[in-house]
């Protein structure tokens, strides 16, 4: 299945990996875990907890990264998995989707 990443999430990992860059002494980590779960939703989409239910009948998924504190939020459209999100699990909300 194909997995691709919506301009709004692309943005968010760019910004989260320069951040991380800058910031943290594993620099890498947020670049490695995000590659990770990638992977993972791609081999698997049915594995991240369900938020949110769109139209058709598609829910929108998360998949928490623990090391970064990060959740990826993506939908299964037909016959491709869209990333919509990578937001910071510690801020308590969820993104608008």
């Amino acid at each position: 299945m194909r997995l691709r990443l919506a301009r709004r999430a692309l943005a968010d990992a760019k910004r989260k990996k320069t951040w991380w860059q800058r910031n943290r002494d594993a620099a890498d980590l947020f670049e490695q875990e995000l590659d990770a779960t990638l992977e993972r939703i791609a081999a698997a989409p049915a594995l991240g907890q369900r938020v949110e239910q769109r139209g058709g009948g598609v829910w929108v998924r998360r998949w928490l990264m623990p090391k970064t504190g990060n959740h990826v939020y993506y939908a299964v459209e037909a016959n491709e998995i869209v990333v919509l999100s990578v937001w910071g699990a510690p801020r308590g909300t969820t993104p608008k989707l």
